[in-house]
């Protein structure tokens, strides 16, 4: 694993990962997986995304004044992906997932065509209480699968309201969550080597170097070109999930 040309990819996919998490706030993982998971299984690609996975969002969670306030709302949400997270990484050990990273791109597809085309969804008004746990527990199962919490995770933070800064403080706490929840449950599993360490250490200077320039992309833009393109992004993220798994055949 440790090869000049596995390298580079780690550097070049951290450096554009964390560029797009800059920008709007999520896609890091998205965009690495993605890419990693050309070279090497979708195990070794979750084990190189964990330490700058774990590392990039402490600035993104502790960034803001509206820690205390987002975890009393967000604390059923988060408690419920920590532990949902643990049971797809039990799955992730035994099996395969093609075929969830394929309908997880059909999702983010659909999702985001509707929202680019219509009204935003609703939020949850007094059914938070029982929505926000069973969000948070879905998308969990599906970042301990794939190493993406998109669906319904974060779909359901976005119709939650949150303004565009504080929202992107809603997603780095939820990020420093899950990621640290998967780093434990993949190391109890047995799924994190010596070589993964390393290139997950190797990803760390990109990856910063990538949200920096993000961050000077994002505070140019309005909050409505903010939407369209945090929307933008998740279709490209499923049309990119989809086209992996359909040309490689395995699904």
């Amino acid at each position: 694993m440790l090869d000049p040309a596995t390298i580079a990819l780690v550097i070049a996919t951290f450096l554009l990962g964390g560029f797009v998490k800059g920008a709007i706030g999520m896609g890091l993982p998205q965009i690495v997986l993605t890419s990693l998971v050309l070279v090497m299984p979708i195990r070794d690609a979750l084990a190189v995304f964990l330490i700058p996975g774990v590392i990039s969002n402490i600035w993104q969670a502790t960034s803001g004044s509206w820690i205390i306030p987002l975890f009393r709302r967000m604390w059923s949400f988060l408690l419920a992906a920590v532990i949902f997270i643990w049971i797809g990484v039990g799955v992730l050990a035994a099996t395969r997932s093609d075929v969830m990273i394929l309908v997880l791109a059909a999702l983010l597809c659909s999702y985001s065509v509707w929202s680019l085309t219509r009204a935003r969804l609703s939020g949850p008004g007094r059914h938070e209480v029982w929505m926000s746990p069973v969000a948070g527990g879905l998308g969990g199962i599906m970042f301990g699968m794939t190493g993406t919490f998109i669906v319904p995770g974060l779909l359901y933070l976005e119709t939650l309201g949150f303004k565009r800064d504080m929202f992107v403080q809603a997603l780095g706490l939820t990020f420093i969550t899950i990621s640290s929840t998967l780093a434990i449950s993949m190391t109890g599993h047995g799924l994190v080597s010596l070589d993964h360490v390393i290139l997950s250490t190797i990803g760390l200077i990109p990856v910063g170097i990538g949200i920096w320039l993000g961050q000077k992309i994002r505070h140019r833009i309005s909050e409505g070109f903010y939407r369209k393109l945090f929307f933008i992004a998740l279709f490209v993220i499923g049309i990119y999930l989809a086209a992996r798994v359909l040309l490689s055949g395995n699904y």
